[in-house]
C-alpha cells in the first residue's frame, strides 16, 4: 500500500513512520508441463517484508491445452497471509493497543487463451479476490469537519472483481503490438479502467527494446473524503488518496538480451532485461522505477 499526496501538503498524508523504507520480496515458482496430455501444473511461494508488515504467499495453478494447441484454459489459486504492525501517529498512540493484526487475501483466477491466426493471439482474464482482517492503514490520519481527528477506519472485508483482455499482434519478424485492457470493481465502490500498450522491437535476434505506456483511471471509494470533510458520526472513513478519484500514467522503455547458449559464460542464464518507467498521478505523486529481470532455465 502507498499513499499519494496532493500538490499541497496535507497533514493527513504525513506518516509518523520513517520516510525511508526497504522492501525485500523473494519468490520461487515451479512448473511442470506434460506435452502428451497438453497440461501443466505449477506452484509458487513468496515472501514480502517491510518495516510495518510481513506477507507470506503461496499458490497453485493448472493449465490445459486443446488438441490443436490453439486454445488454453487455466485456473489459479493464490493466497497472501499478512501480519501488519500497528504504527499509529505519535499524537494518537495514547490508549491504543500496539502490536500486530492479520490481513488475509484469497484469489481465484481464470484465463482463456486463443490463437486467432498466425499473427493474432488474445487472452481473457477473470479474477475473484476476497480480503478479510485489518484492511485499514493505522498511520493514516483522518480530520473531521469539527477539527477533531482519528485514524483511518475501513470495513474488515473487501471483494474485488477485475475482468481483462490482453492481445498480441505480430506486424512482422521484428515488431509486436501488445495491448491490454482491464475493468475493475470492488465492494468499496471503486470502479477503474486500465489501458496499456507495449511495442517490443527486435533489433537483432538476441537484443530488443520495448517502449510501453499505461493509463489508469478510478472513481473514489464510498468511504473517502478529503481533509476535514468527514463527519464524526461516519461509520467508516479515510482520506487516503489511493482510494480517491484520480488518473495516472506510466511510460518507459525496456532493454532485453537473450542467448540460448547462456550469458556471461553461464549456460542456464539465458535472459536479462533492464526496464525504466516514469509514473505520474493526478494527485501529485511522481516516481521513477528501474527494475532488473534475470531468467535461469
Amino acid at each position: 500500500y502507498t499513499s499519494a499526496s496532493s500538490d499541497k501538503v496535507n497533514p493527513n498524508t504525513v506518516s509518523s513512520a520513517s520516510s525511508q523504507d526497504v522492501r525485500v520480496y523473494p519468490s520461487i515458482s515451479w512448473q511442470r508441463t506434460d506435452e502428451k496430455k497438453g497440461n501443466a501444473i505449477g506452484a509458487n511461494v513468496a515472501v514480502s517484508s517491510e518495516y510495518d508488515y510481513l506477507s507470506i504467499g503461496g499458490g497453485l495453478s493448472f493449465y490445459k491445452n486443446s488438441k490443436d494447441n490453439n486454445r488454453q484454459v487455466g485456473v489459479k489459486l493464490q493466497t497472501y497471509q499478512d501480519v501488519v504492525t500497528l504504527i499509529y501517529p505519535i499524537e494518537m498512540r495514547s490508549g491504543r493497543d500496539s502490536g500486530t493484526k492479520s490481513r488475509n487475501t484469497y484469489n481465484l483466477g481464470f484465463t482463456l487463451s486463443q490463437i486467432i491466426n498466425a499473427r493474432w493471439q488474445v487472452l481473457f482474464l477473470l479474477d475473484l479476490a476476497y480480503q478479510e482482517g485489518y484492511l485499514s492503514l493505522p498511520f493514516n490520519r483522518v480530520y473531521f469537519d469539527d477539527t477533531s481527528a482519528d485514524i483511518e477506519k475501513l470495513p474488515d472485508t473487501r471483494f474485488k472483481i477485475p475482468v481483462g483482455v490482453r492481445g498480441s499482434y505480430f506486424l512482422g519478424d521484428r515488431v509486436i503490438i501488445k495491448g491490454y485492457y482491464r475493468y475493475y470493481h470492488d465492494s468499496w465502490g471503486i470502479d477503474a479502467h486500465t489501458a496499456e500498450v507495449e511495442l517490443p522491437i527486435k533489433i537483432t535476434p538476441f537484443f530488443s527494446i520495448t517502449p510501453h505506456y499505461r493509463y489508469y483511471n478510478q472513481t473514489a471509494a464510498n468511504y473517502f473524503a478529503p481533509y476535514q470533510q468527514h463527519q464524526v458520526q461516519d461509520k467508516y472513513y479515510t482520506s487516503d488518496y489511493d482510494l480517491s478519484s484520480f488518473s495516472s500514467s506510466f511510460a518507459g522503455i525496456g532493454f532485453r538480451v537473450i542467448s540460448p547458449e547462456g550469458l556471461f559464460g553461464i549456460q542456464k542464464f539465458n535472459s536479462l532485461e533492464l526496464r525504466y518507467g516514469h509514473y505520474d498521478r493526478a494527485t501529485g505523486l511522481v516516481s521513477n522505477i528501474i527494475s532488473l529481470h534475470a531468467r535461469f532455465k
